[in-house]
């Protein structure tokens, strides 16, 4: 690039680096980004960087390829209903060892090797998320659904946040493995995505960013649909144009908009420096939600 051009982009992030210094940035990190060896290292940078210009940052992290590795070279067998992993006793202890162990230890290695201060938890940790076991239906061709205890799978309760803005005060990036607290005091497994919209909610969070492997929703023609306001967004989840593991995602975004988060977006973890790109750019990446 010349001269002028690296100008030309330093003073296009100006006003975004002035609009969310201060604010609170939740990012949801999964997917190929967690796998590929480039994209980590632009994701760890991209992470550094907004931390040392003023905003807090918090990750939350799936981990569903390294689970299902490590089942397999343990010889336990992986059973899903309607997306979510049967998690019982057994299949527990490998989730949380990989989630709140191996993947959360990872990612704060990536952060401190970049210069970011970061801290690993999980959701037990300061009680930071209490959570009930779920029960799942599953439609039958003929009668009622079928119901489904899926194990030790949940869903949030509440959310105390006062650990992470300890963390904040103190200069971290927090990295939030999705392992809730259940009654009986045993962890239980917690969708990645719902973990970071409830996390986003409870912290009045500017923004909720979550990696995708895909380059956002396409509309009926194949092509991306940049920006939806919560009634569009609600329009396509009741169309044929939003299907499988975009459903969840999107239902995330408008949860989190109608609770009071300045957007959601569904960005491309697969294009390097997504966040930074989305963030501090006019264009962004991926489809972004907004209450209007």
């Amino acid at each position: 690039m010349e001269r002028n051009e690296k100008a030309t982009v330093l003073i296009e992030a100006l006003p975004y680096l002035q609009r969310y210094r201060g604010k609170t940035i939740v990012v949801k990190y999964g997917g190929n980004a967690m796998i590929d060896d480039e994209l980590k290292a632009s994701f760890a940078k991209d992470l550094t960087l907004l931390q040392l210009v003023g905003l807090k940052v918090v990750v939350v992290h799936g981990g569903g390829p390294q689970i299902g590795s490590l089942l397999d070279r343990l010889g336990i067998a992986s059973h899903f209903v309607g997306g979510m992993r049967v998690t019982d006793d057994e299949t527990m202890d490998v989730v949380e060892m990989v989630l709140a162990g191996l993947v959360n230890k990872e990612i704060v290695a990536l952060l401190q090797q970049q210069g970011a201060r970061a801290v690993g938890l999980s959701g037990k940790d300061g009680g930071l998320l209490k959570a009930a076991r779920i029960t799942l239906e599953v439609p039958m061709k003929e009668g009622p659904p079928e119901i489904i205890d899926p194990g030790r799978v949940g869903e949030i309760e509440s959310v105390d946040c006062e650990i992470l803005e300890t963390l904040d005060q103190s200069g971290f990036v927090p990295v939030v493995a999705p392992v809730g607290l259940g009654e009986d005091g045993r962890a239980l497994n917690i969708n990645a995505d719902l973990v970071a919209g409830a996390l986003a909610v409870a912290l009045k969070a500017e923004r909720l960013l979550l990696l995708t492997d895909v380059a956002g929703l396409l509309d009926g023609d194949g092509l991306l649909v940049g920006r939806l306001d919560l009634a569009g967004a609600r329009a396509l989840l009741e169309s044929e144009f939003v299907s499988g593991g975009m459903i969840p995602k999107l239902r995330c975004c408008v949860d989190a908009v109608e609770s009071g988060v300045g957007a959601a977006t569904m960005i491309d973890g697969r294009v390097p420096h997504a966040v930074l790109l989305e963030l501090l750019t006019d264009q962004g990446v991926g489809t972004v939600v907004r209450s209007g």
